[in-house]
């Protein structure tokens, strides 16, 4: 291990940020109470900028170096998710259906300490943006902040993002180049039927048949329909039909997700899908409506600067044998690949030992992980802009 010296001083403050927000989790856009925090903290640290109401509610910190130079961006998210914790830790969330599931908080509390870091030594040239950005759980967030003109306002060249990943050892990093999460799709799929009473079922077109047979159908979609060499998940996750135990409805909504890594396989599949859903309803009697909307574009790093985050990584791990610099993509979607889409950068997994899985109600942030994410940060941001 080959933490940067003094971030050992800030694990106890950062540990305790942290565990102040996890009591307090907020969704989406509105996270002023974060936001707020985040400001007034970058300020007392004496960031020489700071900007709130980026992308709604987002907030960037400038902290400028010794010389002129590059920008790079170190970015964090700061929302909960709509989860009742199930844990029992005496900094639980005081929030009822709220809970930080995916360690927003630890994200938050790893670049606030990055940033006091960065502040208090400025062993760098050009400036650092530190961002802390709003609905990464689906509003876009990372979206609103490009939109918003982030990039050009502060000169970014460079943006870096950071998740945690439970299975992965605490001080051990992951990442690879090109594409390492995935583009996502919402689907909502509408069979219209005839309903009646479910005594007499020859008289109705059953909607709920017709949709049971089309999922049933979609498993083919990615087995038999795909490139076994290109991934792509098709999941229905919602249904919704019928109002009584003896009525067969008129119509059936199910919702779903599409995952892939590469555009042309997500265009295959909605049309496999449609072709589907329409043919199995027509050969009922009924009749699909198949609706597709795309939503986070593929998580892309870019190689040269994956490459210097595997090198940067391996310094603080203490070793390359602790950085897995090929490992596989995950389905899951990530607004950060907006901001990947602006500047060119890498996304990378660190450690949060063996804890319950993200996005569960019993999962917690690794505070023992904390030292890592800050040295990782400050090493990052004095290699790409050169110590000063």
């Amino acid at each position: 291990m080959a933490l940067v010296a003094d971030i050992a001083d800030l694990h106890d403050e950062a540990r305790r940020w942290r565990r102040m927000l996890h009591e307090k989790p907020e969704l989406l856009f509105d996270v002023e109470d974060t936001a707020r925090f985040v400001a007034e903290s970058l300020r007392s640290f004496g960031c020489d900028e700071v900007v709130t109401g980026l992308g709604r509610t987002g907030v960037v910190g400038l902290i400028r170096g010794r010389g002129e130079g590059k920008v790079v961006g170190l970015r964090a998210d700061m929302d909960a998710l709509p989860i009742e914790e199930e844990t029992n830790l005496p900094y639980r969330s005081k929030v009822p259906g709220k809970m930080h599931a995916c360690g927003h908080d630890g994200h938050t509390a790893m670049l606030l300490g990055a940033a006091r870091h960065l502040a208090r030594k400025r062993n760098f040239s050009g400036s650092v943006a530190v961002i802390f950005q709003p609905a990464e759980e689906g509003g876009g967030g990372g979206r609103e902040m490009v939109n918003d003109g982030m990039m050009e306002r502060f000169g970014i060249t460079s943006v870096f993002g950071m998740h945690n990943m439970p299975g992965i050892p605490v001080g051990e990093f992951a990442i690879r180049p090109g594409p390492i999460m995935a583009a996502t799709a919402e689907l909502e799929i509408t069979i219209v039927g005839k309903g009646g009473h479910a005594a007499m079922p020859h008289k109705t077109i059953d909607p709920i048949v017709i949709s049971s047979q089309i999922i049933l159908a979609l498993q083919t979609v990615t087995s038999r329909s795909t490139d076994p060499t290109d991934a792509l998940v098709v999941s229905i996750t919602k249904l919704m039909a019928g109002d009584s135990h003896n009525i067969i409805p008129e119509r059936v909504e199910m919702l779903g997700t599409i995952r892939t890594l590469r555009k042309e396989v997500a265009d295959a599949a909605v049309e496999h899908i449609r072709a589907l859903c329409t043919g199995i309803a027509t050969a009922h009697g009924g009749e699909a409506v198949v609706n597709y909307f795309p939503n986070y574009p593929q998580t892309y790093n870019d190689p040269d600067q994956t490459a210097l985050a595997i090198n940067v990584a391996s310094e603080v791990a203490g070793g390359k044998e602790r950085v897995n610099p090929n490992v596989a993509p995950i389905m899951a979607g990530e607004d950060f690949s907006y901001m990947l889409e602006a500047r060119p950068g890498a996304m990378i997994f660190m450690g949060n030992g063996n804890s319950a899985g993200l996005h569960s109600p019993n999962y917690d942030f690794n505070d023992d992980a904390i030292p890592h994410g800050i040295s990782y940060w400050v090493r990052l941001a004095e290699t790409v802009l050169g110590e000063g």
